[in-house]
């Protein structure tokens, strides 16, 4: 950070200008792609539309309307104001923005790391849908200090952000191999007419015949900032609720979003929305936590086969009844538990290994990223000035 003091002192001692996203880019937006257009027209070029996932890619086409480095951003939904830069051949859409810099005193990657912390706070959400329309970017002020102020700031960043994407890239073969265990773990063979599970034999029951399967009779209006108990609902989001409904071991399944794929295992005290279901066992044969990995490993692709869609909107009470789980002695499922439990918090618990490093060190770069862009006002003039960093 010394370097970034030296230069400052060289370049700007007096300060540094802000100046108007308009007056250093052109801004402009892309053109109508349907689906269609994009499954006639299939090929190597990304097609970047208004939102996040998958780096903003809605699809690939044989032709680019760009080349080289530009910034987008997203200019409608849930996500606007999220900045992307990019370096390639690429086209967008109608609804993402476009900035190419018409000025050689600014860097695109630095930019794009000022805009990363402030163009959300410029999205208006009126009638209830979020927009960052060019009007109002063309008028955003950024910071534009000398291009080796900037240049060394970049590379700072970029730093912090290749060993994030080494960390996450580490984390996502810990995931794959968590994933190929946990399917060798529970996959099961038939050897002369017995089933066996890592060469024990099983026994198949239904859900319907080990557990009760129901719902809850919260609706969602109830929660609260100071709930101390835990709502699951209907997708993927936990709130919380000042009353608890259930006090047992158990499983939840929401009956719309995420339907197949998320899975809550809880033992304790909860309440439970009105289309998510809840399997608690009765019987001691089974260990919950082990039919709650069983059902992870597999209950998606019960419920895709029982499907006439490519994809499963919502389930119903008799099919989470009819899944069958195969059931080894207890000691059996007591390992398998053990061992999947050890993985689980490898790849996915933010408090020990991989995640909780990769948390540390976005919260650093969050830290240095805001202490090398936080410019503060001269006294008595214009400009602004960056604050020293020690």
């Amino acid at each position: 950070m010394n370097k970034i003091n030296e230069l400052i002192a060289q370049y700007c001692p007096n300060g540094v200008e802000f100046k108007e996203l308009k007056d250093i880019f052109k801004i402009s937006r892309g053109r109508v792609m349907s689906k269609e257009y994009l499954s006639q027209n299939k090929g190597e070029y990304p097609v970047y539309s208004s939102q996040t996932a998958n780096n903003g890619q809605i699809g690939k086409i044989s032709t680019y309307d760009y080349d080289g480095e530009y910034l987008t951003w997203t200019t409608d939904g849930a996500n606007a104001g999220t900045i992307f830069y990019r370096n390639e051949k690429f086209s967008i859409t109608n609804v993402c923005g476009l900035l190419k810099a018409n000025s050689f005193e600014i860097l695109p990657k630095f930019a794009y790391y000022v805009l990363c912390i402030t163009m959300k706070s410029f999205v208006s959400s009126g009638m209830g849908n979020p927009k960052l329309m060019s009007n109002i970017v063309a008028k955003i002020q950024i910071p534009v200090p000398p291009l080796p102020v900037q240049e060394e700031i970049v590379n700072i960043l970029d730093k912090f952000t290749e060993l994030e994407a080494e960390l996450e890239a580490e984390l996502e073969a810990r995931h794959k191999q968590y994933e190929y265990y946990r399917s060798w773990l529970l996959s099961t063979t038939e050897v002369n007419g017995k089933w066996l599970m890592n060469g024990v034999e099983v026994e198949w029951k239904t859900i319907g015949e080990l557990a009760e399967v129901g719902t809850g009779s919260s609706n969602g209006n109830e929660a609260t900032e100071n709930g101390k108990y835990p709502l699951f609902v209907r997708s993927k989001f936990v709130k919380k609720l000042g009353t608890f409904e259930f006090d047992e071991e158990a499983i939840i399944i929401p009956g719309e979003g995420g339907v197949g794929e998320i899975f809550h295992y809880i033992n304790g005290k909860y309440a439970l929305h009105q289309r998510a279901y809840r399997i608690h066992f009765n019987t001691p044969k089974i260990s919950t936590k082990f039919a709650y990995y069983y059902l992870f490993a597999n209950f998606l692709t019960y419920i895709l086969k029982k499907s006439v869609n490519a994809t499963v909107k919502s389930i119903r009470k008799p099919m989470i009844e009819k899944f069958l789980i195969p059931i080894p002695p207890l000691a059996e499922q007591e390992r398998i538990v053990g061992i999947l439990d050890k993985f689980d918090s490898l790849v996915n618990d933010i408090s020990i290994g991989l995640p909780a490093e990769i948390e540390a060190r976005r919260k650093q770069y969050e830290y240095y990223r805001g202490k090398l862009l936080d410019f503060k006002p001269v006294v008595n003039d214009k400009r602004l000035v960056i604050n020293e960093i020690s």
